[in-house]
Protein backbone atom coordinates (compact mmCIF):
# COMPACT_ATOMS: atom_id res chain seq x y z
CA UNK A 1 0.00 0.00 0.00
CA UNK A 2 2.99 2.24 0.87
CA UNK A 3 5.44 0.76 -1.03
CA UNK A 4 6.00 4.21 -3.16
CA UNK A 5 5.54 6.36 -0.44
CA UNK A 6 7.55 4.50 1.83
CA UNK A 7 9.76 1.99 -0.20
CA UNK A 8 11.82 -1.31 0.81
CA UNK A 9 14.60 -1.68 -1.15
CA UNK A 10 16.31 -5.60 -1.79
CA UNK A 11 20.07 -5.99 -1.12
CA UNK A 12 22.09 -9.17 -1.02
CA UNK A 13 23.60 -8.86 1.96
CA UNK A 14 22.42 -7.64 5.88
CA UNK A 15 26.07 -6.16 6.27
CA UNK A 16 25.55 -4.83 2.82
CA UNK A 17 22.34 -3.31 3.91
CA UNK A 18 23.10 -1.40 6.63
CA UNK A 19 26.52 -0.19 5.09
CA UNK A 20 24.61 1.56 2.10
CA UNK A 21 22.00 2.79 5.03
CA UNK A 22 24.80 4.23 6.81
CA UNK A 23 26.42 5.95 3.73
CA UNK A 24 23.12 7.20 2.99
CA UNK A 25 22.69 9.11 6.11
CA UNK A 26 26.79 10.34 5.90
CA UNK A 27 25.73 11.77 2.55
CA UNK A 28 23.05 13.55 3.77
CA UNK A 29 24.85 15.13 6.59
CA UNK A 30 22.73 12.94 9.00
CA UNK A 31 19.74 14.90 7.80
CA UNK A 32 18.38 11.43 6.43
CA UNK A 33 18.24 8.33 7.59
CA UNK A 34 17.32 4.55 6.41
CA UNK A 35 15.82 1.50 8.27
CA UNK A 36 17.90 -1.91 7.83
CA UNK A 37 15.28 -5.15 9.03
CA UNK A 38 16.75 -8.81 9.41
CA UNK A 39 15.72 -12.33 10.36
CA UNK A 40 16.55 -13.71 13.80
CA UNK A 41 19.97 -15.59 14.02
CA UNK A 42 23.18 -14.89 11.22
CA UNK A 43 20.89 -12.33 9.17
CA UNK A 44 21.15 -10.39 12.69
CA UNK A 45 24.47 -11.10 13.54
CA UNK A 46 25.76 -9.73 10.18
CA UNK A 47 24.98 -6.66 11.08
CA UNK A 48 27.21 -6.20 13.97
CA UNK A 49 30.19 -4.90 12.15
CA UNK A 50 27.90 -2.71 10.27
CA UNK A 51 26.27 -1.33 13.72
CA UNK A 52 29.89 -0.82 15.29
CA UNK A 53 31.00 1.11 12.28
CA UNK A 54 27.93 3.56 12.68
CA UNK A 55 28.90 4.09 16.14
CA UNK A 56 32.45 4.51 15.77
CA UNK A 57 31.47 7.00 12.43
CA UNK A 58 28.63 9.18 14.92
CA UNK A 59 26.42 8.00 12.01
CA UNK A 60 22.40 7.33 12.03
CA UNK A 61 20.82 3.87 11.04
CA UNK A 62 18.01 2.24 12.39
CA UNK A 63 18.51 -1.90 12.93
CA UNK A 64 15.42 -4.05 13.24
CA UNK A 65 16.75 -7.23 13.36
CA UNK A 66 14.36 -10.32 14.43
CA UNK A 67 14.37 -11.91 17.38
CA UNK A 68 13.82 -15.14 19.38
CA UNK A 69 9.71 -15.91 20.67
CA UNK A 70 9.30 -13.87 23.68
CA UNK A 71 7.02 -16.99 24.76
CA UNK A 72 9.69 -19.51 24.54
CA UNK A 73 7.25 -21.95 23.92
CA UNK A 74 8.76 -23.44 20.54
CA UNK A 75 12.19 -22.60 21.49
CA UNK A 76 14.77 -23.29 20.22
CA UNK A 77 13.44 -22.33 16.88
CA UNK A 78 15.61 -22.58 13.95
CA UNK A 79 18.63 -20.38 13.98
CA UNK A 80 18.25 -18.97 17.74
CA UNK A 81 21.37 -19.66 19.94
CA UNK A 82 20.57 -21.22 23.54
CA UNK A 83 22.74 -19.94 26.70
CA UNK A 84 22.70 -22.46 29.60
CA UNK A 85 23.25 -19.76 32.12
CA UNK A 86 20.71 -17.28 30.77
CA UNK A 87 17.65 -17.83 29.22
CA UNK A 88 16.70 -14.37 28.59
CA UNK A 89 19.65 -14.13 26.04
CA UNK A 90 19.85 -14.23 22.39
CA UNK A 91 22.49 -13.25 20.26
CA UNK A 92 20.76 -9.74 19.47
CA UNK A 93 22.22 -8.73 23.44
CA UNK A 94 25.51 -8.27 21.12
CA UNK A 95 23.81 -5.05 19.79
CA UNK A 96 23.88 -3.11 23.74
CA UNK A 97 27.34 -2.06 23.36
CA UNK A 98 27.20 -1.10 19.57
CA UNK A 99 24.23 0.80 19.44
CA UNK A 100 23.21 4.52 21.02
CA UNK A 101 20.05 3.50 22.05
CA UNK A 102 19.06 -0.52 22.31
CA UNK A 103 15.61 -2.12 23.14
CA UNK A 104 13.80 -5.11 22.74
CA UNK A 105 10.00 -4.76 22.12
CA UNK A 106 8.26 -7.59 24.18
CA UNK A 107 4.92 -5.87 24.10
CA UNK A 108 3.51 -3.69 20.42
CA UNK A 109 2.62 -0.64 22.73
CA UNK A 110 6.49 -0.59 23.97
CA UNK A 111 6.97 1.01 20.67
CA UNK A 112 4.44 4.37 21.83
CA UNK A 113 8.09 4.86 23.81
CA UNK A 114 10.39 3.25 21.62
CA UNK A 115 9.92 4.87 18.36
CA UNK A 116 10.43 8.40 20.20
CA UNK A 117 13.54 7.68 22.00
CA UNK A 118 14.78 5.58 18.66
CA UNK A 119 14.18 9.16 16.72
CA UNK A 120 15.68 11.43 19.55
CA UNK A 121 18.89 9.50 19.66
CA UNK A 122 19.12 9.15 15.76
CA UNK A 123 18.50 13.15 15.12
CA UNK A 124 20.25 14.33 18.48
CA UNK A 125 23.79 15.56 17.03
CA UNK A 126 25.86 15.04 20.06
CA UNK A 127 24.97 10.97 20.80
CA UNK A 128 23.89 10.36 17.08
CA UNK A 129 24.63 6.80 16.36
CA UNK A 130 23.24 3.29 15.76
CA UNK A 131 19.37 2.54 16.97
CA UNK A 132 18.49 -1.30 17.61
CA UNK A 133 14.71 -1.94 18.28
CA UNK A 134 14.86 -5.77 18.55
CA UNK A 135 11.73 -7.62 17.35
CA UNK A 136 10.91 -10.84 18.79
CA UNK A 137 9.34 -13.17 16.06
CA UNK A 138 6.29 -13.91 18.16
CA UNK A 139 5.86 -10.06 18.76
CA UNK A 140 5.66 -9.78 15.08
CA UNK A 141 2.50 -10.65 14.97
CA UNK A 142 0.23 -9.12 17.67
CA UNK A 143 -1.90 -6.69 16.72
CA UNK A 144 -2.36 -3.22 19.13
CA UNK A 145 -5.07 -0.74 19.37
CA UNK A 146 -2.57 2.34 18.25
CA UNK A 147 -3.70 5.72 18.65
CA UNK A 148 -4.27 7.43 15.42
CA UNK A 149 -2.34 10.55 16.46
CA UNK A 150 1.00 8.39 16.91
CA UNK A 151 0.87 8.03 13.44
CA UNK A 152 0.61 11.78 12.71
CA UNK A 153 3.33 13.26 10.15
CA UNK A 154 5.28 15.33 13.09
CA UNK A 155 8.58 17.39 11.99
CA UNK A 156 11.73 16.75 13.76
CA UNK A 157 14.17 19.81 14.21
CA UNK A 158 17.83 18.92 14.21
CA UNK A 159 19.44 21.24 17.41
CA UNK A 160 22.17 23.63 17.13
CA UNK A 161 23.90 23.23 20.54
CA UNK A 162 24.76 26.95 21.36
CA UNK A 163 28.22 27.49 23.03
CA UNK A 164 28.48 28.21 26.84
CA UNK A 165 29.43 31.96 27.15
CA UNK A 166 32.12 30.70 29.96
CA UNK A 167 33.47 27.86 27.95
CA UNK A 168 33.76 30.51 24.78
CA UNK A 169 35.57 33.47 26.57
CA UNK A 170 38.31 30.87 28.23
CA UNK A 171 38.81 29.69 24.27
CA UNK A 172 39.06 32.96 23.36
CA UNK A 173 41.67 34.45 25.56
CA UNK A 174 43.70 31.28 24.62
CA UNK A 175 43.07 32.23 20.90
CA UNK A 176 44.11 35.96 21.54
CA UNK A 177 47.83 34.96 23.01
CA UNK A 178 48.40 32.50 19.73
CA UNK A 179 50.81 33.72 17.27
CA UNK A 180 50.98 30.40 14.94
CA UNK A 181 47.50 28.76 14.97
CA UNK A 182 46.25 25.93 13.33
CA UNK A 183 42.29 24.81 12.41
CA UNK A 184 41.96 20.95 12.03
CA UNK A 185 38.10 20.76 10.36
CA UNK A 186 36.65 17.26 11.30
CA UNK A 187 33.84 15.42 10.29
CA UNK A 188 31.08 17.82 12.45
CA UNK A 189 32.17 20.26 10.22
CA UNK A 190 30.27 18.82 7.77
CA UNK A 191 27.71 17.14 9.33
CA UNK A 192 27.32 20.41 11.06
CA UNK A 193 26.64 22.50 7.83
CA UNK A 194 29.80 24.54 9.27
CA UNK A 195 31.58 24.97 5.69
CA UNK A 196 30.65 28.47 5.10
CA UNK A 197 31.44 29.41 9.07
CA UNK A 198 35.01 27.94 9.01
CA UNK A 199 35.85 29.05 6.10
CA UNK A 200 34.77 32.69 7.37
CA UNK A 201 36.42 32.08 10.02
CA UNK A 202 40.11 31.17 8.44
CA UNK A 203 39.99 34.28 6.43
CA UNK A 204 38.75 36.93 8.92
CA UNK A 205 41.81 35.79 11.14
CA UNK A 206 44.18 34.16 9.19
CA UNK A 207 44.10 30.80 9.97
CA UNK A 208 45.18 28.18 7.99
CA UNK A 209 43.04 24.84 7.95
CA UNK A 210 44.01 20.80 7.60
CA UNK A 211 41.30 18.41 7.08
CA UNK A 212 40.76 14.99 8.82
CA UNK A 213 39.35 12.00 6.54
CA UNK A 214 35.87 12.87 8.78
CA UNK A 215 36.32 16.62 7.50
CA UNK A 216 38.13 16.62 4.18
CA UNK A 217 35.93 18.50 1.71
CA UNK A 218 35.02 21.41 4.20
CA UNK A 219 37.18 23.47 1.96
CA UNK A 220 37.70 23.63 -1.53
CA UNK A 221 40.90 22.20 -2.48
CA UNK A 222 42.46 25.53 -4.11
CA UNK A 223 41.19 27.21 -1.15
CA UNK A 224 44.90 29.54 -0.49
CA UNK A 225 44.82 28.37 3.25
CA UNK A 226 43.85 25.17 2.48
CA UNK A 227 46.77 22.97 3.29
CA UNK A 228 45.06 19.68 2.83
CA UNK A 229 45.39 16.39 4.78
CA UNK A 230 46.57 15.98 8.28
CA UNK A 231 48.00 12.98 10.17
CA UNK A 232 49.30 9.80 9.49
CA UNK A 233 48.22 9.86 5.90
CA UNK A 234 48.53 13.86 5.64
CA UNK A 235 50.33 16.40 3.09
CA UNK A 236 53.83 17.04 4.12
CA UNK A 237 52.41 21.17 4.11
CA UNK A 238 49.97 20.44 6.82
CA UNK A 239 52.11 18.36 8.86
CA UNK A 240 55.09 20.94 9.44
CA UNK A 241 52.63 23.64 9.64
CA UNK A 242 50.78 20.99 12.90
CA UNK A 243 54.57 20.73 14.38
CA UNK A 244 55.08 24.32 14.31
CA UNK A 245 52.12 25.81 14.97
CA UNK A 246 51.48 26.76 19.02
CA UNK A 247 48.00 26.75 19.07
CA UNK A 248 45.35 23.96 17.23
CA UNK A 249 41.87 24.37 17.09
CA UNK A 250 39.77 21.27 16.78
CA UNK A 251 36.34 22.10 15.35
CA UNK A 252 34.69 18.50 14.75
CA UNK A 253 36.87 16.16 14.96
CA UNK A 254 37.55 12.68 17.30
CA UNK A 255 40.96 13.13 17.45
CA UNK A 256 41.94 9.99 16.56
CA UNK A 257 45.36 8.14 16.82
CA UNK A 258 45.41 8.87 12.58
CA UNK A 259 44.77 12.66 13.46
CA UNK A 260 47.01 13.25 16.09
CA UNK A 261 50.03 10.98 14.74
CA UNK A 262 49.17 9.16 18.53
CA UNK A 263 49.36 12.48 20.10
CA UNK A 264 52.93 13.23 18.89
CA UNK A 265 51.96 15.67 15.81
CA UNK A 266 50.91 19.18 17.37
CA UNK A 267 51.96 17.93 21.35
CA UNK A 268 53.21 20.90 22.25
CA UNK A 269 50.93 22.93 20.98
CA UNK A 270 47.67 24.42 23.03
CA UNK A 271 44.58 22.30 21.70
CA UNK A 272 41.08 23.95 21.82
CA UNK A 273 38.30 21.83 20.97
CA UNK A 274 34.86 22.73 19.64
CA UNK A 275 32.81 19.88 19.48
CA UNK A 276 29.42 19.23 19.74
CA UNK A 277 29.98 15.85 22.02
CA UNK A 278 31.21 16.80 24.84
CA UNK A 279 33.32 13.69 24.98
CA UNK A 280 35.29 14.54 22.13
CA UNK A 281 35.69 17.90 22.98
CA UNK A 282 37.37 16.89 26.74
CA UNK A 283 39.91 14.63 24.30
CA UNK A 284 44.03 14.82 24.65
CA UNK A 285 43.71 17.27 27.77
CA UNK A 286 42.33 20.10 25.73
CA UNK A 287 40.05 23.17 26.36
CA UNK A 288 36.93 21.80 25.29
CA UNK A 289 33.99 24.15 24.51
CA UNK A 290 30.60 21.82 23.81
CA UNK A 291 29.06 24.03 21.13
CA UNK A 292 27.48 23.54 17.32
CA UNK A 293 30.33 23.87 14.89
CA UNK A 294 29.10 27.11 13.35
CA UNK A 295 27.81 28.85 16.83
CA UNK A 296 30.54 28.41 18.42
CA UNK A 297 33.12 29.87 15.25
CA UNK A 298 31.06 32.62 15.09
CA UNK A 299 30.97 33.17 18.67
CA UNK A 300 34.49 33.08 19.16
CA UNK A 301 35.27 35.58 15.95
CA UNK A 302 33.10 37.99 17.72
CA UNK A 303 35.32 38.05 20.63
CA UNK A 304 37.96 38.38 18.74
CA UNK A 305 37.39 41.45 16.22
CA UNK A 306 40.88 42.66 15.53
CA UNK A 307 42.81 39.64 15.90
CA UNK A 308 44.48 37.34 13.47
CA UNK A 309 47.77 35.56 13.34
CA UNK A 310 50.81 36.74 12.84
CA UNK A 311 51.61 38.01 8.94
CA UNK A 312 54.75 35.89 8.82
CA UNK A 313 52.63 32.62 9.55
CA UNK A 314 49.85 33.29 7.03
CA UNK A 315 52.51 33.81 4.60
CA UNK A 316 54.26 30.55 5.58
CA UNK A 317 51.17 28.73 5.24
CA UNK A 318 49.84 29.99 2.11
CA UNK A 319 53.29 29.18 0.67
CA UNK A 320 52.83 25.39 2.16
CA UNK A 321 49.62 25.12 0.57
CA UNK A 322 50.76 26.49 -2.99
CA UNK A 323 53.52 24.15 -2.98
CA UNK A 324 51.44 21.13 -1.83
CA UNK A 325 48.78 22.01 -5.01
CA UNK A 326 51.64 21.80 -7.35
CA UNK A 327 53.00 18.73 -5.82
CA UNK A 328 49.35 16.86 -6.14
CA UNK A 329 49.33 18.22 -9.45
CA UNK A 330 52.75 16.83 -10.82
CA UNK A 331 52.05 13.08 -8.59
CA UNK A 332 48.43 12.65 -10.15
CA UNK A 333 49.62 13.91 -13.93
CA UNK A 334 49.70 12.03 -17.07
CA UNK A 335 51.94 8.87 -16.89
CA UNK A 336 55.51 9.55 -19.35
CA UNK A 337 57.00 6.02 -18.30
CA UNK A 338 56.29 2.72 -18.55
CA UNK A 339 55.08 0.21 -15.84
CA UNK A 340 52.44 -0.38 -13.75
CA UNK A 341 50.61 3.03 -12.64
CA UNK A 342 51.11 4.01 -8.87
CA UNK A 343 47.69 4.96 -6.78
CA UNK A 344 48.47 8.30 -6.94
CA UNK A 345 48.44 8.13 -11.44
CA UNK A 346 45.19 6.25 -11.09
CA UNK A 347 43.40 8.96 -9.39
CA UNK A 348 44.69 11.62 -11.51
CA UNK A 349 43.23 9.30 -14.21
CA UNK A 350 39.93 8.91 -12.25
CA UNK A 351 39.37 12.69 -12.18
CA UNK A 352 41.16 14.08 -15.40
CA UNK A 353 38.04 11.82 -16.99
CA UNK A 354 35.45 14.14 -16.36
CA UNK A 355 35.93 18.01 -16.92
CA UNK A 356 33.65 18.65 -13.26
CA UNK A 357 35.20 16.22 -11.23
CA UNK A 358 35.89 18.50 -8.55
CA UNK A 359 32.65 19.60 -8.59
CA UNK A 360 30.47 16.66 -9.34
CA UNK A 361 32.40 13.56 -8.24
CA UNK A 362 32.06 12.04 -4.84
CA UNK A 363 34.74 9.30 -4.14
CA UNK A 364 34.04 6.65 -1.78
CA UNK A 365 36.63 4.40 -0.23
CA UNK A 366 37.21 3.07 3.34
CA UNK A 367 40.37 0.60 3.81
CA UNK A 368 43.63 -0.63 2.65
CA UNK A 369 46.39 1.62 1.00
CA UNK A 370 43.61 3.83 -1.19
CA UNK A 371 42.85 5.81 1.79
CA UNK A 372 46.44 7.22 2.68
CA UNK A 373 46.59 7.98 -0.85
CA UNK A 374 42.95 9.70 -1.46
CA UNK A 375 43.31 11.47 1.43
CA UNK A 376 46.46 13.40 0.26
CA UNK A 377 45.19 13.35 -3.66
CA UNK A 378 41.80 13.87 -4.15
CA UNK A 379 40.14 17.26 -4.93
CA UNK A 380 36.55 18.09 -4.18
CA UNK A 381 35.37 21.56 -4.17
CA UNK A 382 31.69 20.19 -2.87
CA UNK A 383 30.95 19.00 0.62
CA UNK A 384 30.91 15.87 0.65
CA UNK A 385 32.45 15.12 -2.34
CA UNK A 386 34.98 12.84 -0.65
CA UNK A 387 32.88 9.88 0.93
CA UNK A 388 35.89 7.76 3.60
CA UNK A 389 34.63 5.75 6.03
CA UNK A 390 38.11 5.70 7.89
CA UNK A 391 36.28 5.81 11.74
CA UNK A 392 36.08 1.70 11.15
CA UNK A 393 38.20 1.47 8.02
CA UNK A 394 35.76 -1.33 7.14
CA UNK A 395 37.07 -3.63 4.35
CA UNK A 396 33.56 -4.15 2.40
CA UNK A 397 31.80 -0.86 3.17
CA UNK A 398 33.37 0.48 -0.22
CA UNK A 399 30.67 -1.04 -2.84
CA UNK A 400 27.53 -1.26 -0.26
CA UNK A 401 28.33 2.59 0.74
CA UNK A 402 28.79 3.85 -3.20
CA UNK A 403 25.56 2.57 -3.69
CA UNK A 404 23.98 4.33 -0.63
CA UNK A 405 25.58 7.24 -1.76
CA UNK A 406 24.25 7.33 -4.91
CA UNK A 407 20.93 6.59 -3.50
CA UNK A 408 21.41 10.02 -1.67
CA UNK A 409 22.76 11.53 -3.99
CA UNK A 410 21.81 10.78 -7.57
CA UNK A 411 22.85 13.26 -9.97
CA UNK A 412 26.18 13.09 -9.26
CA UNK A 413 28.99 10.92 -10.28
CA UNK A 414 29.50 7.97 -7.91
CA UNK A 415 33.15 7.10 -8.03
CA UNK A 416 33.99 3.74 -5.71
CA UNK A 417 38.16 3.03 -5.33
CA UNK A 418 39.31 -0.12 -3.78
CA UNK A 419 41.68 -2.62 -3.77
CA UNK A 420 40.96 -6.44 -4.94
CA UNK A 421 40.91 -7.34 -1.14
CA UNK A 422 37.74 -5.28 0.04
CA UNK A 423 36.51 -5.82 -3.56
CA UNK A 424 36.87 -9.55 -3.37
CA UNK A 425 35.59 -9.14 0.88
CA UNK A 426 31.86 -7.77 -0.48
CA UNK A 427 31.25 -7.22 -4.30
CA UNK A 428 27.47 -8.89 -4.24
CA UNK A 429 25.82 -4.83 -4.06
CA UNK A 430 27.19 -4.67 -7.40
CA UNK A 431 24.05 -6.93 -8.56
CA UNK A 432 22.35 -5.02 -5.85
CA UNK A 433 22.67 -1.40 -7.88
CA UNK A 434 22.41 -3.01 -11.27
CA UNK A 435 19.00 -4.25 -9.59
CA UNK A 436 17.98 -1.22 -8.31
CA UNK A 437 19.40 1.08 -11.83
CA UNK A 438 21.78 2.81 -9.69
CA UNK A 439 25.02 3.52 -11.42
CA UNK A 440 28.13 2.82 -9.94
CA UNK A 441 31.65 3.75 -11.51
CA UNK A 442 33.88 1.07 -9.45
CA UNK A 443 38.02 1.30 -9.82
CA UNK A 444 39.82 -1.95 -8.42
CA UNK A 445 43.44 -1.53 -7.53
CA UNK A 446 44.96 -5.03 -8.32
CA UNK A 447 47.56 -5.35 -5.62
CA UNK A 448 47.94 -9.44 -5.64
CA UNK A 449 46.25 -9.57 -2.30
CA UNK A 450 46.14 -7.32 0.97
CA UNK A 451 49.35 -4.84 0.16
CA UNK A 452 48.76 -2.41 2.71
CA UNK A 453 49.41 -4.90 5.28
CA UNK A 454 52.02 -6.60 3.79
CA UNK A 455 54.13 -3.31 4.20
CA UNK A 456 52.56 -3.19 7.45
CA UNK A 457 54.27 -6.79 8.33
CA UNK A 458 57.65 -6.52 6.69
CA UNK A 459 57.65 -2.56 7.99
CA UNK A 460 57.35 -4.16 11.52
CA UNK A 461 60.45 -6.49 11.31
CA UNK A 462 58.66 -9.59 9.52
CA UNK A 463 58.97 -11.51 6.34
CA UNK A 464 56.49 -11.45 3.79
CA UNK A 465 53.42 -14.33 4.83
CA UNK A 466 50.27 -15.03 4.25
CA UNK A 467 49.44 -11.30 2.51
CA UNK A 468 50.29 -10.97 -0.96
CA UNK A 469 48.58 -13.88 -3.42
CA UNK A 470 52.06 -14.93 -4.17
CA UNK A 471 53.03 -15.92 -0.42
CA UNK A 472 49.88 -17.72 0.10
CA UNK A 473 51.15 -20.83 -1.72
CA UNK A 474 52.88 -24.07 -0.88
CA UNK A 475 56.27 -23.95 -2.32
CA UNK A 476 56.73 -24.95 -5.99
CA UNK A 477 52.98 -23.84 -6.83
CA UNK A 478 53.02 -20.44 -8.55
CA UNK A 479 51.19 -17.24 -8.14
CA UNK A 480 47.33 -18.02 -9.11
CA UNK A 481 46.48 -15.76 -12.00
CA UNK A 482 43.23 -13.78 -12.01
CA UNK A 483 41.04 -11.72 -13.82
CA UNK A 484 38.63 -9.59 -12.68
CA UNK A 485 35.41 -9.58 -14.61
CA UNK A 486 32.74 -6.71 -13.78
Amino acid sequence: QYKDSFPTYRAHNEQAMAHAAIAYAKAHMRRRMMAVTSSIGPGATNLLTAAALAHVNRLPVLLLPGDVFVSRAPDPVLQQLEDGGDGSVSVNDAFKPLSRYFDRIIYPEQLLTALPRAIAALTDPAACGPVTLSLPQDVQTMAYDYPEEFFAPRVVRFRAIPPVVSELEEAADVLRNAQQPLIVAGGGVLYGQAGAALRAFAERHGIPVAETHAGKSALPWDHALQLGAIGVTGSPAANSIAGEADLVLAVGTRLQDFTTGSNSLFARAELVSLNVNGFDALKRRGLGVQADATLGLQGLSALLPEWTSSAEWQERARREAAGWRDTVTAITGQREVAGLPYDGEVIGAVQRSSNTSTANDIVVCAAGTLPAELHKLWRTSTPGGYHMEYGYSCMGYEIAGGLGVKMAKPASDVIVMVGDGSYLMMNSEIATSVMLDKKLIIVVLDNRGYGCINRLQQACGNAPFNNMLADCLQEGEGAPRIDFAL
